[in-house]
């Protein structure tokens, strides 16, 4: 199993936010897709804490999805399904066979910093056509707003992350609500974590 620190300083706060923003929606069984599950700590996590949502985590990487399911079989959750490869850049019909308006919710923790825009307009374009009318699209992650990036720890991880791979970076949240705009989804609400992380609230209209 990979562990990851940061996953274990952040689920608690990011489970909060999904308790909040699905709490309408609890008297329901709901179908939650992760994007990125990356460890598989964080999905395990929201497992145990939200009951009335069932999980498929997904990933790129074959290391991650075995240390997904690694976490499956030593947690005994009921409530996760086996992980599937996923790139989210690939058009929908590849989402690993989800059908449309599937999906309750959509969860990208961390994923679009470490991504090219093929792989943020991918995210759009996927959940439009997987959202179910209402359905609810999550990212995490630090943010530029307006072409701008404060502070400068945030540009140190921006030119971090350019280093690593110089098509990845901070997504501008504005350039993310215009690509979910032209997917037929709203910016709702944009919730500050810690250390400037940002939760971005995204809904699919009817």
């Amino acid at each position: 199993m990979l562990l990851s620190p940061q996953a274990e300083r952040n689920w608690e706060g990011l489970c909060s936010v999904l308790e909040d923003v699905l709490e309408a929606q609890s008297h329901r069984q709901l179908l939650a897709l992760e994007l990125g599950s990356g460890t598989g700590q964080h999905v395990i996590r929201f497992a145990q804490k939200i009951p009335f949502v069932t999980w498929q985590p997904s990933d790129i990487t074959e290391e991650s999805l075995d240390s997904i399911k690694a976490y499956i079989a030593a947690t005994h959750v009921k409530s996760v399904l086996q992980p599937v490869h996923l790139d989210a850049s690939a058009p929908w019909e590849k989402w690993a066979g989800l059908s449309h308006r599937s999906c309750d919710v959509i969860v990208a923790i961390n994923l679009l910093q470490y991504s090219s825009f093929e792989t943020a307009k991918g995210v759009f374009t996927g959940a439009a056509q997987i959202l179910k009318p209402n359905g609810l699209l999550i990212t995490y992650g630090v943010y530029a707003i307006n072409g701008t990036i404060t502070p400068s720890c945030n540009e140190n991880l921006d030119a971090e992350l350019r280093k690593m791979n110089p098509e990845w970076g901070l997504p501008d949240i504005d350039v993310l609500r215009q690509l979910a705009y032209g997917n037929g989804i709203r910016l709702e609400r944009i919730i500050e974590m810690e250390e400037y992380f940002k939760c971005l609230i995204f809904r699919k209209l009817d």
